[in-house]
């Protein structure tokens, strides 16, 4: 038998980024925020959950969120990004890792995410069954960047490969 060569540990970064719009309902990490204009995209524009997933697929080497979910094929109009989150954590458990931990940061001018972090953070651990502790989430202005009306996601994810249980 081999020794399995793969490392120990891998990270993965995500970047995402929407223009807000009227009309739309504002989805971040998987949860609605009140607010007069929601991210438009092809799916529901969540930019966290899309950052996540970019960086979970980018951390075991796999295709990215649109080559999965082409913004082409009509099927992934207005889908939920849970959905792209789920097979990203689908090819991480098959590729044999589990998530050690996630950092994030949003900027946006609006709305403050201060008040609903604590509920977006434990939404998402719950989400990458993972302990809210293992989450973090950070949100700055975009103060001189000229994305007013934009909101970005970065991501870092780190994995460790699962302990194989003995047979």
């Amino acid at each position: 038998m081999t020794k399995d060569q793969r490392p120990a540990t891998r990270i993965g970064y995500g970047f995402d980024s929407h223009e807000f719009h009227p009309g739309i309902p504002l989805k971040i990490g998987g949860i609605t925020l009140t607010h007069d204009k929601g991210l438009g995209g092809h799916s529901d524009g969540d930019v966290l959950l899309h950052a996540i997933t970019d960086a979970l697929l980018g951390a075991i080497a796999a295709p990215d969120i649109g080559a999965l979910f082409p913004p082409s094929d009509a099927k992934w109009k207005g889908a939920d990004s849970v959905i792209f989150l789920r097979e990203a954590l689908k090819r991480v458990s098959t590729a044999g890792y589990a998530i050690s931990n996630v950092d994030a940061s949003l900027i946006l001018a609006s709305p403050k995410i201060g008040p609903h972090a604590v509920i977006v953070r434990t939404h998402v651990a719950k989400l990458l069954g993972v302990s809210a502790d293992c989450v973090g989430l950070k949100a700055k202005t975009p103060e001189g960047l000229n994305t007013e009306n934009a909101a970005i996601a970065h991501v870092a994810v780190l994995l460790e490969k699962r302990k194989r249980s003995p047979k």
